[in-house]
């Protein structure tokens, strides 16, 4: 199992038997100009909200690769207008878990605004849970710091992707917080470095959470982890 990180949120996971894709933003950034959307061949997607800077190739990836798209209610009617066909469309919401090749999906609190890229209502942010392969993997979306994290801490996570670039998320400060919250030290730096409100000291990011008992995994566009 791995991780590949394609920049801003952007994550595929290398799973049991499948590959998900998180929050496909990559052809407009461009930190991640080197990656070719077209050779990525998902077997699911999975949006945490409808925010530009999540959705922007999701329809472009799911075409090439026929991918399930996996979100809240709200957000996946707005996938449906995407000329994303509905039969691989899968709605579920806050407490709900999808069964997949893989392993499951449960959907999880996280604390954001959301709106479409077309002005409609995308109902609200959300967080994942993930299980396959005997490991336990939380990808929290775009979320600010909150108590309902501490609803994770039984769950037994083996790693966390957390936001870390402030100013529409948490910052590196609270995602440390968080990582105590939900009980995990592997976590895994998403949402900085794309523009400057949310660019970070890097190394000053590693040693906070360092001096925390934690393991900071800061991945360059296009690397590999191995989880």
């Amino acid at each position: 199992m791995k991780a590949i990180y394609y920049g801003h949120s952007s994550v595929a996971l290398h799973l049991e038997g499948a590959t998900a894709l998180f929050d496909p933003f990559i052809s407009p950034n461009p930190n991640a100009r080197h990656i070719d959307i077209n050779s990525l061949k998902p077997d699911y997607i999975i949006l945490s909200h409808a925010h530009d800077d999540h959705v922007a190739d999701v329809a472009a990836i799911q075409k090439n690769s026929g991918a399930k798209v996996l979100a809240v209610v709200e957000t996946a009617m707005w996938a449906s207008r995407q000329d994303i066909p509905e039969s691989d469309i899968v709605p579920f919401n806050f407490g709900g878990t999808v069964q997949t090749t893989f392993g499951s999906v449960k959907m999880v609190y996280a604390l954001h605004t959301n709106i479409a890229p077309d002005g409609q209502y995308a109902g609200v942010p959300a967080g994942y849970v993930l299980q396959s392969g005997g490991k336990k993997i939380y990808f929290a979306g775009d979320t600010g710091l909150t108590m309902e994290m501490k609803l994770l801490a039984h769950v037994g996570l083996d790693w966390a992707f957390l936001p870390i670039g402030g100013h529409f998320t948490m910052d590196v400060d609270d995602a440390i917080i968080a990582s105590q919250f939900i009980n995990c030290k592997n976590i895994i730096g998403i949402h900085y470095d794309t523009f400057p409100p949310i660019t970070i000291d890097r190394e000053a990011a590693k040693q906070k959470f360092a001096d925390a008992g934690l393991n900071l995994h800061l991945l360059a566009i296009g690397d590999e982890l191995v989880l």
